[in-house]
């Protein structure tokens, strides 16, 4: 079997797109080696092994270089292979090939906040259809399945979930890994941490209140990733939150963070928080647990299914429920070495071989018919 996969995030890998379909591949290449898994995509990059097949884009302007690769390049140079793959919503209107497009959220449409201009609006209308005209959904949850159903009328058979996994550098690292970025982020010696977006949908607002809630000598807290550089209601500063509630000297931003260096980032914190109000799937809470960190997360969307057992979940409104969980994990060591012991059991369910396996049989079940067509 030949398989073409829409390589236009291959250039962004820190993407949560451009993760999925590296890692996905990769493990399907290790798993099927008699069938050929090919990148198409707008540029080359070099990081990504072969093949891929490259078909530069006529457009300068990004939006418009976008929608002719999905609509028009992608479905043309699928032709010749026995299925298609869109690895994010943005599948083609006319496939030429049995198609299966992942659909990792629904937030332009669930959330108001996210829906953004006119054209993003019509934009998303469009893959909406399209999705519709695909062979096949793979969703990356049970609660985005229930979202692809009810908003954009799929039928629940077509729709397959299957569950991401955090890369294989998110496991306990050693206590000299964990010095070394200790020293190169200046982290606290004792902390309780945020790492993940910033958009308003993140709720980090809650971490800083949480935080707040805590007597001063208790921990501190340490806020990673990169800020944006305005505070807006779409991008809310959490440093103006800080400073509001004069928690100045007991807060760290660490800014941007290295791929390599969060696994120990996490392995340094004594808890992790993620009070999202929405996920696709979750990777952080997944991430934090594999590298032996205690988690207090949402029990909104996908982060219930992502946790299970081995976290604390809570409201993400409800400002007591937060605090408590906290100053149970920060006071309680027998409470923290059974959640870390939950975590790393939990994200041991999750592996890149399973969503490759269970990926591929989604592939055979489209293809099949049509190959046994051609035969006919």
């Amino acid at each position: 079997m030949r398989v073409a996969l829409n390589g236009l995030f291959l250039s962004q890998p820190t993407t949560g797109t451009g993760q999925y379909a590296r890692e996905l591949v990769r493990a399907l290449r290790a798993i099927s080696p008699r069938d050929e898994f090919i990148f198409v995509a707008p540029q080359t990059d070099a990081t990504v092994a072969a093949p891929v097949l490259v078909y530069p884009t006529r457009f300068s302007r990004a939006n418009f270089a976008k929608l002719e690769f999905e609509q028009f390049t992608f479905p043309r140079a699928s032709k010749t292979f026995d299925l298609a793959h869109v690895p994010h919503f943005g599948s083609p209107l006319l496939p030429t090939r049995p198609t299966v497009v992942t659909i990792h959220d629904l937030i332009p449409i669930v959330l108001l906040a996210y829906r953004g201009s006119a054209r993003v609006q019509l934009y998303t209308r469009l893959a909406s259809i399209a999705a519709g005209r695909a062979d096949a959904i793979l969703a990356d949850s049970f609660s985005s399945a229930r979202d692809i159903e009810a908003h954009l009328k799929i039928p629940r058979e077509k729709i397959h979930v299957v569950y991401l996994a955090a890369h294989t550098r998110f496991h306990p690292p050693s206590q000299e890994k964990i010095q070394r970025v200790r020293a190169k982020y200046h982290l606290p010696e004792r902390f309780v941490m945020y790492l993940g977006g910033f958009d308003v949908r993140k709720n980090v607002a809650r971490v800083i209140e949480t935080f707040s809630g805590l007597e001063t000598g208790e921990s501190r807290l340490v806020v990673a990733g990169k800020l944006s550089d305005v505070d807006s209601p779409f991008f809310p500063d959490p440093r103006v939150m800080v400073e509001q509630k004069g928690l100045g000297d007991r807060v760290h931003f660490t800014g941007f963070v290295a791929e390599e260096d969060k696994p120990a980032l996490y392995a340094a914190a004594r808890v992790f928080l993620y009070p999202s109000r929405y996920e696709g799937f979750g990777l952080p809470p997944l991430e934090a647990m594999a590298c032996g960190t205690p988690v207090i997360v949402s029990n909104t969307s996908s982060l219930p299914e992502v946790v299970g057992d081995a976290g604390i979940l809570v409201d993400p409104d409800d400002a007591r429920g937060w605090i408590e969980g906290l100053r149970d994990v920060l006071k309680n060591d027998l409470r923290w070495n059974d959640l870390r012991a939950r975590g790393l059991a939990q994200a041991k369910k999750f592996s890149w071989e399973r969503a490759a396996r269970e990926s591929l049989e989604v592939y055979r079940a489209v293809a099949k018919p049509a190959r046994e067509s051609n035969r006919v």
